[in-house]
């Protein structure tokens, strides 16, 4: 019977082997001792000449070859590859895409390599996680175990119904061989024994099998996601390739690669950043005189970066280049008849849309790279197909920006899974910055709401159960001994939420809520456990969001006009009352001793100076004495925060004109903000 595609495996080992050689190729022009990319390029150029061979494809095999002889002198001597021998290697891998794009599935129709077919660009191609797939192999290898045993409790179902008749027959009376109630009473229990154990049996697999399904389906869903730095490499070759083109240097940096995306939209989304990074080199990336005489780096840099926010994926191309040159572009819209004469009132927004549109060129010529007009709206088209959105910003003589968010559909996420309260919820990990245990006392309350300290700041606390039930216990925190809190990062803040139990770290497929499905803004996503439920994933911006307008809506203190100085020598105390008193709204000066204090003092006003006793130098009873006999801070109140509780101290406290005392051991943050409330001068 004939093969229906000769070619099937072997498109899909020569894209993945023309990746690799292009990845290594671009790799050996940057490396100052180029031996092991030259090594890898040789033994790579080497299998796809085999493959070839194999499948009789000539040319391809003889453009391998040709590699080989490229490189392989270099190999030899120990010389570094010239500009010229790497532009020979990619024109070689470009070939050979081209000969295997033009593999068709018919062999009647499919057209053979012929080692001069015209230059096409690489086709995307999402590579295989080996890792995921011999997961699937092994998911597949257990079920397969788990069929077995199901086939041995069937034949054991079938004994049980044959014991099940042979006992029917015996029971009756007057049948041959009926048995006495003892013997028949026997028979029932060793047929009641035997189905006990076929029931045991049966759920036990039918538990496993359902299990490894699951885990099948789901390693089966992360073979369709892929790494987004599977674009890097044509990407970088196209940043190459038109810098050379122009006469420019720039080089490319990719961020983010690790974010796992699905093929589909990563290949329809390979088209648009070629052409934006081709535009940023053309348009953005200034020639290197240029470059030099603004102080800037003769290369310029074209930066490529994918990341996740909320339920979206962002595509963020950055240039260090001239801008994009505003007055340029509304005089070729004007040349074009796409404005009026007064184009001065468009602002570099309503320009820039103008620009996305197409049809507009500022370009002298037409190049083979740009000059037509079109580019930017061919990238809006096709970002509009998947449903996104897509932005520009510039400035002038830093750069431009290029934006393109993406719906979320599937993804592969690592995350925390926690309890809080009833819900078992997930935590995406790039967002988890720390988790720790602290005592319930160390969570600091106050009426602008409660907050910890975590890496010398008060950041927002909030009991992760309180947002996501309106019947949450808003006491139960404050009755424990010891709370869990993980700290989550948003994009400009953090906040640390209190959770039940850690349960672990997972890998899933995070799934987006069906379109009518009602959800919390902190939702992100779902998932499935290991027993099949739905489990919510929580959007990491959201929640710290949630955790901010929670502390600002819970109203704020009293602020004074004049801030409140804090003076002790121990760094722990001075932060402490720092956070609790800034958590609270109101603005903190430190001082490390009294003297430094009272020159601190002496120089601005303020409304509440809070002071230890024991210093180094001047203490704290000789401190309050000094402002009580200074005419300008006489007026100020000092209360004394201090290890010493003596009735002797407390004593001299209120001599020298304290207004209070507070001992740190018997320190407690809720009466510790009611007395600076109640001591605090107001402007």
């Amino acid at each position: 019977m004939a093969i229906k595609d000769p070619y099937r495996y072997f498109r899909v080992e020569a894209r993945d082997l023309l990746e690799q050689l292009g990845r290594a190729t671009l790799d050996l022009e940057k490396s100052p001792d180029g031996s092991a990319e030259l090594t890898r390029i040789l033994r790579l150029a080497h299998t796809l000449k085999g493959a070839a061979r194999v499948v009789k494809q000539r040319g391809i095999a003889e453009d391998s070859h040709a590699i080989e002889d490229v490189l392989a002198p270099l190999r030899d001597a120990g010389v570094n590859a010239t500009r010229e021998q790497i532009d020979k290697v990619l024109r070689l891998l470009d070939q050979i895409a081209g000969g295997v794009a033009a593999l068709g599935v018919d062999p009647e129709t499919a057209v053979a390599g012929t080692g001069t077919s015209a230059a096409a660009p690489p086709e995307f191609v999402g590579r295989i996680d080996s890792g995921e797939f011999e997961a699937l192999i092994e998911v597949i290898s257990q079920s397969n175990s788990q069929l077995a045993r199901l086939r041995r409790d069937a034949d054991a179902a079938t004994r049980a119904r044959a014991l099940a008749g042979s006992l029917l027959e015996r029971l009756t009376p007057g049948m041959p061989g009926a048995c006495t109630w003892h013997t028949g009473q026997a028979l029932a229990e060793d047929l009641r024994a035997s189905l006990g154990r076929l029931e045991r049996s049966l759920e036990t697999s039918v538990e496993h099998l359902d299990r490894n399904l699951r885990q099948a389906h789901d390693t089966a869903t992360r073979l369709r996601l892929v790494p987004a730095s599977n674009v890097f490499t044509v990407l970088e070759r196209a940043v190459r390739d038109t810098a050379h083109a122009t006469g420019k240097e720039a080089r490319f940096e990719g961020r983010g690669g690790d974010v796992r995306l699905e093929t589909r939209s990563l290949g329809a989304l390979q088209g648009p950043l070629l052409q934006i990074v081709r535009n940023a080199v053309a348009h953005g990336i200034e020639a290197p005189e240029r470059r030099k005489a603004s102080g800037k780096p003769v290369a310029g840099v074209i930066a490529v970066e994918v990341a996740r926010r909320g339920q979206s994926v962002i595509f963020r191309c950055a240039d260090d280049g001239a801008g994009v040159d505003l007055d340029a572009v509304r005089t070729a819209a004007r040349r074009k008849g796409l404005l009026g004469a007064d184009t001065e009132a468009l602002d570099a927004e309503a320009i820039l849309r103008l620009l996305v549109r197409g049809g507009i060129s500022t370009a002298a010529s037409v190049t083979d790279i740009s000059g037509r007009g079109i580019g930017l709206d061919l990238v809006q088209n096709a970002v509009a197909q998947l449903r996104g959105d897509f932005h520009v910003h510039t400035q002038a003589g830093q750069g431009t920006t290029f934006e393109l968010r993406l719906p979320l559909t599937i993804a592969a996420l690592d995350t925390l899974t926690v309890q809080a309260g009833d819900a078992h919820v997930s935590l995406p990990l790039d967002a988890v910055l720390a988790t720790q245990r602290l005592r319930a006392d160390e969570i600091v309350r106050t009426p602008a709401g409660e907050s910890v300290v975590f890496q010398g700041s008060a950041i927002p606390f909030v009991p992760l159960a309180r947002l996501l039930s309106s019947k949450h216990d808003v006491d139960a925190v404050r009755r424990q001994k010891q709370v869990s809190m993980v700290i989550m990062a948003g994009t400009r803040s953090r906040a640390a939420f209190g959770v039940d139990h850690l349960q672990g770290i997972a890998n899933i497929v995070l799934r987006p809520l069906p379109a009518l499905a009602p959800a919390s803004p902190i939702v992100f996503g779902s998932s499935l456990d290991v027993a099949g439920n739905p489990q919510i994933v929580l959007d990491p911006e959201a929640l710290v969001q949630e955790a901010h307008q929670a502390t600002v809506s819970s109203g704020r203190a009293e602020v004074p006009l004049h801030p409140v100085l804090v003076v002790d020598d121990s760094p722990t105390t001075r932060m402490l009352e720092q956070s609790i008193l800034e958590s609270a709204g109101y603005e903190v000066h430190c001082a490390v001793s009294a003297e430094e204090g009272l020159s601190m003092a002496r120089r601005r006003k303020y409304g509440l100076i809070l002071v230890d006793v024991e210093m180094p130098g001047m203490d704290g009873f000789a401190f309050i004495e000094c402002i009580r006999a200074d005419p300008a801070l006489r007026d100020t109140p000092a209360i004394l925060v201090t290890s010493r509780s003596s009735s002797q101290d407390r004593s001299r406290a209120e001599e020298v004109g304290a207004r209070g005392y507070i001992v740190k051991g018997e320190f407690e943050q809720d009466e510790f903000l009611r007395q600076v409330r109640r001591t605090a001068v107001h402007a």
